[in-house]
C-alpha cells in the first residue's frame, strides 16, 4: 500500500472523542468552562493546561481525563494522550468511547498490538461500529497476524466497496494467510477498476498460485511485465513461476531480465545456478550460487545445490560445511540432514551418520512453501495506514 494511500485511508478513519462524555462527572464549572472555550476556539495548548488543572482538582474525574486525552491526541502527542485516557479507564472503565480513542493513540504510536486490545473492548461496546472493527483489522495487519486482519476488514472493505486501499489492505491480508480464495477475489476486483496496475496483476498471479493455477499465474505476470518492463521483481517473479513448471528455458530468460535490472538479485541468481546445476553446468552454477550467497546469505535453496555438487565432486569439507549452513537456515527440513548423514556414513563416521538419519526420522516431512508470495521479495511497503 503507498504512503499516499496509507494516509487517505487512515484519515477517513480518524475519531475523537467529544469533550464531555455524556454521563461523566462534571469538573469545576469555571475551570470546565475555560477548558471547553479554548479547546473550541482551537487553542490546544491552553486548553490541555486547563484540562490538567482539572485533573489536580479533582483525580478522579474520569471525564477530565479523557478530555485531556482529545486535546493531546489533537496535537498529536498520541503517547501522553494514551496516558490520559488510561487514566480515564482506570477511573471509569465503561466510559464511551475512550477505548477507541486509546486504541487510535496506540496505533500511531506504532503499538499494533496494544491497539488491538483496545480496539477489541471498543468493539465489544460497540459492535456494530464499522470504525471499531477497522481500525482493528488494520491493527493486525499491523502487527502482522493476517488471518485476525482479514477477518475483521472483510467487513469493512464490503460496507466501502470504492475504497481500493481498502480492498488492496484486505487483499494483501488475504494472501500473506494463504486465503488465496479471498485474496483472487479482492485482486480480481482491484484489477477490474485498474486493468494497468502493475501490482494488481503481480498480486493476482500470488493468489492464482496459492490456489494451483500456476498457468494462469504466468498470464497475469506477463501482463505486469509489459505493463512495467523496469519494475523490480516482475521478471523474477514470472520466472519462477516457469521454474516452478520445470519451464527451464522460460525461466532463464525471465530471470535474466531480472538480473539485467539488478546484477544482483540474489534470488534470481540462486534460480539460475539451480537451473545450471540441472543441466549438469557445475562450474556455471558454483559461480551464480556463490554470487547469490555473496548477496544474501540466507538463501538455503543455493547452499542445497552447493552441497550436491560438491559432494558429486568429492569435495566432502565444502559439502558439509554447505548442509549445516542449509540446516541453520532451516533446521526442520529433512533433506539436508539426510544428505549430511550420507557425507558422515561416506567418511566412515557411522554415529554422527545414525543421528542424523534419527533425525530424518523423528521429522515431520515439512513440506517448503513452493507458493510465489513465499518467494517474491519484499518490495512494497507492509505498514498498515497511520493515522
Amino acid at each position: 500500500m503507498t504512503r499516499t494511500g496509507q494516509v487517505r485511508l487512515a484519515a477517513a478513519l480518524l475519531f475523537f472523542l467529544p469533550a464531555l462524555a455524556n454521563g461523566q462527572t462534571a469538573p469545576p464549572p469555571a475551570t470546565a468552562s475555560q477548558a471547553i472555550a479554548l479547546q473550541q476556539n482551537g487553542k490546544l495548548d491552553e486548553a490541555a493546561q486547563a484540562w490538567t488543572a482539572v485533573t489536580h482538582s479533582d483525580p478522579h474525574d474520569a471525564g477530565a481525563f479523557a478530555s485531556l486525552g482529545v486535546v493531546l491526541a489533537r496535537q498529536q502527542k498520541y503517547p501522553e494522550a494514551a496516558a490520559a485516557y488510561k487514566r480515564a479507564l482506570a477511573i471509569d472503565p465503561k466510559l464511551p468511547g475512550v477505548e477507541l480513542n486509546l486504541g487510535l493513540c496506540e496505533f500511531k504510536s506504532g503499538h499494533f498490538q496494544a491497539a488491538a486490545a483496545a480496539l477489541q473492548k471498543a468493539l465489544a461496546a460497540d459492535p456494530a461500529s464499522i470504525q471499531a472493527r477497522t481500525m482493528l483489522g488494520l491493527s493486525y495487519y499491523g502487527a502482522k497476524n493476517f488471518k485476525l486482519a482479514a477477518e475483521y476488514l472483510e467487513p469493512a472493505a464490503k460496507a466501502d466497496a470504492g475504497n481500493t486501499e481498502l480492498h488492496r489492505t484486505l487483499a494483501q491480508s488475504c494472501l500473506w494467510a494463504k486465503e488465496y480464495a479471498c485474496a483472487l477475489e479482492e485482486f480480481r476486483g482491484i484489477v477490474e477498476r485498474s486493468p494497468d496496475s502493475e501490482a494488481a496483476h503481480v498480486l493476482t498471479a500470488e493468489a492464482l498460485d496459492g490456489l494451483g493455477k500456476t498457468d494462469e499465474a504466468i498470464s497475469e505476470f506477463e501482463t505486469a511485465a509489459k505493463i512495467a518492463p523496469k519494475e523490480p521483481n516482475v521478471h523474477f517473479g514470472l520466472g519462477y513461476l516457469h521454474w516452478k513448471s520445470h519451464q527451464y528455458s522460460e525461466a532463464k530468460q525471465a530471470f535474466e531480465q531480472e538480473l539485467a535490472l539488478d546484477p544482483n538479485h540474489a534470488q534470481a541468481l540462486a534460480y539460475l545456478g539451480d537451473i545450471a546445476r540441472k543441466e549438469n553446468q557445475p562450474d556455471e552454477a558454483v559461480a551464480l550460487l556463490q554470487r547469490a550467497l555473496k548477496a544474501n546469505p540466507d538463501l538455503r535453496l543455493a547452499e542445497m545445490d552447493l552441497a550436491a555438487i560438491y559432494l558429486q565432486q568429492k569435495k566432502y569439507k565444502e559439502a558439509q560445511s554447505a548442509l549445516l549452513r542449509a540446516i541453520t537456515l532451516d533446521s526442520a527440513q529433512p533433506d539436508a540432514h539426510y544428505q549430511l548423514g550420507r557425507l558422515y556414513h561416506t567418511l566412515g563416521n557411522d554415529a554422527d551418520a545414525e543421528k542424523e538419519f534419527t533425525l530424518v526420522r523423528q521429522l515431520h516431512q515439512k513440506k517448503e512453501d513452493e507458493s510465489l508470495a513465499g518467494k517474491m521479495p519484499v518490495s512494497t511497503d507492509t505498514s498498515p495506514p497511520v493515522p
